[in-house]
């Protein structure tokens, strides 16, 4: 998710701006790619010198949603696949690892960023993968998009995926009321996959390399535990439960010099009343 430019009319207009570092381009540099500009790897350097674990944390929360979305796919038996604040594709992206298990999955892409749409555009290769443009912060308008509405059937189970985007919204974005007017949007048997960065996990809290976004197009937003478990609301969450995100089902044990690594991930899913 990218911060939107509203031009004073209060209505977001999708524009590349190159003046400030961006999220998903910052992101991008953190995985090793070359989608991004100066001003995004000078911002990007800047985070890495007071949060040296940051390359780790990145490949570890990509990890986490590989993990997940197998998880929601084969033992869930999920075959849609909303992505809200996708940012810029990395291989294997979210449709190649559902489409590993179930071809038929449908996915859809959501961000506000044109770099992103246009990126995740020339990787899709079949029918049931779509890519969107719109913004978190009108929940409304992402679940009211024709593509939207015409790839996923809300009255069948969706597997929401928040990954690593929720964190870019202000108190004043009300997070709370965004990703629970999406939760109520989908129907018993679906699920919300979520990770959000933390400063609970060392004693300098992070603030330093938190602040370094404070002149980016979107704020970082470090949340407790307690706050990120208040996201998932009255979903269930699967075990084990909301944990850093190397810790969510590994595919292996961690290694033992891995540093600590301040983002929280949690899968869970709405059940029946």
């Amino acid at each position: 998710m990218t911060s939107p430019h509203d031009g004073g009319s209060g209505a977001p207009s999708f524009t590349i701006d190159t003046s400030k570092p961006h999220p998903a381009r910052m992101y991008d540099y953190f995985l090793g790619g070359k989608d991004n500009y100066e001003v995004d790897r000078e911002a990007a350097e800047q985070f890495i010198k007071v949060a040296p674990e940051v390359r780790a944390g990145v490949r570890a929360n990509r990890s986490f949603m590989h993990r997940a979305v197998r998880h929601v796919v084969a033992e869930g038996g999920v075959r849609q696949i909303l992505d809200v604040g996708t940012g810029l594709p990395t291989e294997p992206n979210v449709h190649q690892i559902a489409h590993a298990i179930a071809p038929e999955t449908r996915v859809v892409y959501v961000d506000n960023d044109p770099i992103v749409s246009t990126h995740s555009m020339a990787l899709m290769d079949d029918t049931d993968t779509s890519v969107i443009q719109a913004d978190l912060r009108d929940p409304r308008a992402v679940l009211d998009h024709p593509e939207v509405r015409e790839a996923i059937d809300f009255g069948r189970p969706v597997a929401l995926l928040l990954v690593a985007v929720v964190h870019f919204l202000s108190d004043a974005d009300d997070p709370d009321g965004i990703v629970a007017a999406l939760r109520d949007a989908l129907p018993t048997g679906s699920y919300l996959v979520l990770s959000h960065a933390t400063g609970d996990i060392h004693e300098d809290r992070r603030e330093d390399a938190a602040s370094v976004y404070n002149r980016a197009t979107a704020t970082l937003n470090l949340r407790s535990h307690a706050r990120v478990l208040d996201f998932f609301g009255d979903f269930t969450l699967v075990e084990p439960g909301l944990v850093q995100v190397p810790d969510w089902r590994p595919d292996e044990p961690p290694k033992r010099d891995a540093p600590p690594i301040g983002i929280y991930g949690g899968v869970a899913r709405k059940n029946g009343r």
